[in-house]
């Protein structure tokens, strides 16, 4: 019962946001991301829903797939109790709707791309991709030499998981684990210290994030006259409820499913580690082909759709976000982790200035690498650019590809 109660909690609290959003100025000026984001970050930190305890938390990151049935076996045998299990469905739910709400939304949100505008700045995105690029590589070495007497051992190999991470997602973290032979006690610090940082990142970019930008580098390029979500404005998201919006959208919802269903069944051709990186890059793809359908291009409210679908994610990302993981922190691990995360921001950002590449798709490039494809829609939602999806996911995808790579010839150069 528990479980349901949270999950008709996820998926309908947005409804709450937009209706405050759009009755009162104050939450109209916050944004519905960033409430989104504090309510997440508050249910997962009031105490009642249980995080995992160290012994099931620690077998979780080893064996991402390990299932129900298993972990209730581990409590018959006295190794986990039953409140990890209960935290373990809650794990389960949670991932379940992440997935869901992200591989439903990037499609909805691509529909009503512009992709002949798009093309006016592929320039500046392929600058920002290789300045990218340079940012986390430069900072991440740079951070090697920084923390390697820190305490932490086998540092090198640290580089090279966060050279992965940090270009490509988690994907490419463990896939680097396994090729250098990480040690398990340093996967799962170096994992969990991402998370956290991820969470500070996040929050930055989607709150304060563009005003600060905006200092220092120029305006995105294109004429904004139809980027802004209508979730906010005079028209309610409620409007979709009309049965002349209502039935062309749940058409657009049909073709995002089939496009999901699509993905999944070309990603069961691929190793497990490949598999997100094909599901992203498939989804992608095919919501950039059907975007290019005048009849779908045209549907009302697809954008703002898959916006509903994001503050789901939202919500559900921030609540995962446990403070309690502040305890026994690791110092040097825990700075490198920071350094890069923040470091190749701001290298990134001085980059792009001398390069003349816009706040928001820096913002965006970044988004891509540090976070992972997954969070380019909730960034875009936040700042209010739609156009750039494309950018960041298309960045995002070159990264799950190229990170693998990068981070094991780094760390072999830094051994």
């Amino acid at each position: 019962m528990e479980i349901i109660l949270l999950a008709l909690f996820y998926v309908f609290t947005p409804l709450l946001i937009l209706f405050l959003t759009h009755r009162y100025r104050t939450a109209h000026k916050i944004g519905a991301v960033i409430i989104a984001y504090a309510v997440g970050l508050l249910l997962g930190n009031i105490g009642i829903i249980p995080s995992p305890g160290a012994v099931l938390n620690e077998i979780m990151l080893i064996e991402p797939g390990i299932t129900l049935s298993e972990v209730e076996a581990l409590e018959e045998s006295n190794v986990v109790t039953s409140r990890d299990v209960f935290a373990f469905r809650v794990y389960k739910l949670r991932d379940l709707i992440m997935t869901i709400t992200i591989l439903l939304a990037i499609p909805l949100m691509l529909f009503s791309t512009n992709i002949k505008q798009w093309r006016q700045v592929a320039g500046k995105t392929l600058v920002s991709l290789i300045v990218g690029l340079i940012a986390v590589m430069v900072v991440i070495v740079a951070g090697f030499y920084i923390f390697k007497d820190s305490g932490t051992k086998d540092m090198w190999k640290v580089a090279g998981m966060l050279v992965g991470v940090y270009t490509g997602g988690t994907p490419n973290l463990a896939s680097i684990k396994m090729a250098l032979d990480v040690d398990a006690e340093i996967y799962i610090l170096t994992h969990t210290y991402d998370l956290i940082i991820g969470v500070f990142y996040l929050a930055f970019l989607i709150s304060i994030g563009q005003r600060f930008f905006l200092r220092f580098l120029p305006v995105f390029p294109i004429i904004k006259e139809d980027i802004a979500s209508e979730m906010e404005t005079k028209e309610p998201f409620f409007s979709t409820l009309r049965k002349e919006k209502l039935i062309p959208l749940l058409k657009a919802f049909g073709v995002a499913i089939i496009i999901f269903g699509i993905a999944v069944g070309i990603s069961e051709l691929v190793p497990q580690n490949a598999v997100m990186a094909v599901v992203i890059l498939s989804i992608t793809t095919l919501g950039i082909l059907v975007s290019l359908i005048p009849a779908i291009n045209r549907i009302d409210k697809t954008f703002d759709a898959g916006m509903y679908l994001i503050l789901i994610f939202s919500i559900v990302v921030a609540s995962m976000a446990d403070i309690r993981n502040f305890a026994g922190i690791t110092p040097g691990l825990f700075g490198y982790v920071t350094f890069a995360v923040f470091g190749s921001l701001f290298i990134h950002m001085l980059l792009s200035k001398i390069f003349k590449v816009d706040a928001d798709t820096t913002m965006i490039t970044s988004t891509a690498f540090i976070c992972s494809p997954a969070f380019v829609p909730v960034v875009a939602g936040a700042i209010g650019n739609r156009q750039i999806v494309v950018s960041g996911m298309t960045i995002g995808i070159i990264g799950y590809a190229i990170g693998n790579y990068l981070g094991v010839t780094l760390a072999y150069l830094l051994r």
